[in-house]
Parts: C-alpha cells; sequence; structure tokens
C-alpha cells in the first residue's frame, strides 16, 4: 500500500479514527423501523450480506486511498457482530468500534464502545453508562461519546423519525465521569459537535479525554462568532495539544467510500498553521494506535 501524500512533503501514515461500517444488518435494521421502506432513494451501493465482504471492500478502498487503518464502526446497538467479523477478516486493518446502547448492552469483544446519550434519551452519569466505563476499566479499552448536535443523514434520507435528545448532549456532564476513570480515554467526536468551548473545559480538565477532528464540521455555523476550521484547530491544539487530537473522516457509504477531501482540507490547515510532521504523525495517526493498542 501506497501511502498518502501530505503537505509535508513526505507521505503520512493514516489511521482513520471514525469510519461508520453501515452493514447489510444496518439496512435491514432501519428498514424494520418503517413498513415497506426502500432504498432507491438513496443511491447508495448497498452492502453485501456478509460482513467479511463489505470488510474486503473496505479494504480495498483504504489501499486505494492510502489509508493504513480505521476504527470501523457498528451504527446499530446490536450489530457488533459485524465489526468484530470485520476485523476477524483483517486484524491488521481494522479496530471494532461498535454503537451500544448501555440500558440493553451486553459487553463484546470490541476495542471501542460507541456511547450516543441523545439517539438514546440516558444520561452519561446513570449506572447504565457508568457499567460500560467499568467495562473498559476491566478490560483496557475506549469510550466514545457523541456529544453535541446529532443529525443522522440516512434517516433523513429515508424519511425517519429521529426522537434525540439534546438535554443528554452536553460535554460537561462528562467531567465527572473522565474524572472517576481517569485510566479510561475517551473521546468525544467532532470536537464537540457544537459544544466546542465545552469540550476544550473538558479536555483541559481531563488528560484522559481526546477529540476527534471528523466530518465536515457545520456545527461552526452555530457559534457566536464567526469560527473556521483553522480556529478551531489553533484552539484544539492549545487546550489539548497533538497528542490528544484524532483524526477521523466519518465516512460511511458507497461509492463515495473514504472521504479524501476531509483530510486534504485538515492536513492543508494543520500545515498552514505550522504543525510540524512529528506533530501531524501523532494526530493522522499515531495517537489512535497508542491509545488501541493497550
Amino acid at each position: 500500500m501506497t501511502l498518502r501524500p501530505s503537505p509535508w512533503g513526505k507521505p503520512l501514515a493514516i489511521a482513520d479514527a471514525h469510519v461508520h461500517f453501515f452493514s447489510h444488518r444496518f439496512f435491514e435494521t432501519l428498514a424494520a423501523q418503517k413498513p415497506g421502506l426502500t432504498f432507491e432513494a438513496l443511491h447508495w451501493q448497498m452492502p453485501p450480506e456478509r460482513p467479511e465482504d463489505l470488510a474486503n471492500i473496505w479494504a480495498h478502498e483504504l489501499d486505494r486511498q492510502g489509508v493504513a487503518h480505521a476504527a470501523i464502526l457498528s451504527s446499530v446497538p446490536g450489530d457488533e457482530e459485524s465489526v468484530i467479523k470485520a476485523v476477524a477478516a483483517f486484524p491488521d486493518r481494522f479496530f471494532a468500534s461498535a454503537m451500544v446502547n448501555p440500558v440493553t448492552w451486553k459487553p463484546a469483544d470490541v476495542a471501542v464502545a460507541c456511547l450516543f446519550p441523545a439517539m438514546h434519551r440516558y444520561s452519561i452519569q446513570s449506572d447504565d453508562a457508568l457499567r460500560v466505563f467499568e467495562w473498559a476499566r476491566e478490560n483496557r479499552r475506549v469510550v466514545f461519546v457523541h456529544c453535541g448536535v446529532l443529525s443522522v443523514g440516512v434517516r433523513k434520507k429515508l424519511g425517519l423519525e429521529s426522537h434525540f435528545d439534546m438535554r443528554f448532549s452536553n460535554p460537561i456532564d462528562l467531567h465527572a465521569v473522565a474524572m472517576r476513570y481517569p485510566a479510561v480515554p475517551i473521546v468525544v467526536p467532532h470536537f464537540g459537535a457544537g459544544y466546542f468551548r465545552e469540550a476544550l473545559m473538558l479536555a483541559d480538565l481531563c488528560p484522559n479525554v481526546y477529540l476527534d477532528t471528523s466530518s465536515s464540521n457545520q456545527w461552526m455555523r452555530y457559534q457566536e462568532s464567526h469560527l473556521d476550521l483553522r480556529q478551531v484547530f489553533r484552539r484544539a491544539l492549545d487546550v489539548a495539544g497533538p497528542k490528544r487530537l484524532l483524526f477521523g473522516t466519518d465516512s460511511s457509504f458507497f461509492p463515495r467510500g473514504w472521504h479524501h477531501q476531509i483530510f486534504e482540507e485538515q492536513a492543508r490547515v494543520l500545515y498552514e498553521l505550522n504543525v510540524s510532521e512529528e506533530d501531524a504523525r501523532s494526530i493522522f495517526s499515531e495517537n489512535l494506535l497508542r491509545i488501541l493498542a493497550r
């Protein structure tokens, strides 16, 4: 595999912290929520039934794009088996991340448990949620907690309702939990997805909190003053430093595949901010590999 070119003049090894693994079971789960639902309107390539075959498609796509590793996220609770099988097929390529609802969750052999409190309507400080952190501490795993605005594009396209509750979206709610579990790496994606100030406060107070840079970061339009990606990275680097930022794209479906524009924009911004090649390697690969190889 050829590494991806970078503005630093040398190719970078890339480990994407945030890739959705839209399995066949994922689409079956959505279809069950609305009788008669079809997927023709998406204009997407429907995944094969076997997760191993979808993993093979992703492996070829990452080869084509020059991406060495990816944390692949099963995107409905109960679909852990899909990413576990994908990792078994490509153990040197993928890490298993799984969306879990802690109320119904049964521990599985995944590297990252992904919590979406607003989606499943619970407090991150609830006993059910803390059970996931206990599991992570005992098994040296990572917990991902989605905060801020939550919009699931595929649900909108299919006309599925999203009964989310943003009362459970504030990163500040994570403070007591992160302090209680200092050995557990906690990832807050999308720079807090609109709660940027709060995510920075949390990261400043809790050295086990990491910020994931994924998606187009359209939440910037919610800020009171003009904020662009350059300012976001400058402030995140100032507070969290280069060792606690995890590059991600939020890639998800085919035929689009790996969202290379996200890499290109973020790499350009970091280069223009005079981030060193060493720190770029940390952000784009080494930080994720370090916390997942515990």
